[in-house]
């Protein structure tokens, strides 16, 4: 069974370019384009790991975040933010929301790839 991987991200050339890499890896992708779909998507389709992209429309990757690791069934599902946000105190304004890891774009899919892996073996 492939891992199942939730990539929250509302710029078409990105999470099409994160989907088609990451099925090909072997990893079955859902996608939302915002952070409503984002929550919605955690708890219908309780993915093994979670792309969270920050600037989003509706609800931010930060708020997002917090939602879903607020709630009870979807708490213990890693999540990575993705964000071109590379300033002082952004990862730790990214890990205080409840992330697992975080990831500066443009994304080192590679980097991001080890990521995932340390994640998902956790779990």
């Amino acid at each position: 069974m492939p891992m199942k991987v939730l990539v929250v991200e509302d710029n078409e050339l990105n999470l099409d370019i994160l989907t088609r890499r990451l099925q090909r890896k072997g990893y079955d992708v859902i996608t939302a384009k915002d952070g409503q779909e984002g929550v919605a998507c955690a708890k219908t389709n309780n993915p093994d790991i979670i792309l969270m992209d920050v600037s989003l429309p509706l609800l931010d990757g930060y708020d997002a975040t917090r939602q879903i690791k607020a709630d009870q069934n979807t708490k213990n599902i890693p999540i990575i933010i993705l964000t071109a946000h590379a300033m002082v105190g952004d990862r730790e304004k990214a890990l205080a929301s409840g992330c697992d890891e975080y990831e500066t774009k443009p994304v080192d899919f590679s980097h991001l790839l080890e990521k995932i892996e340390k994640l998902l073996k956790k779990t």
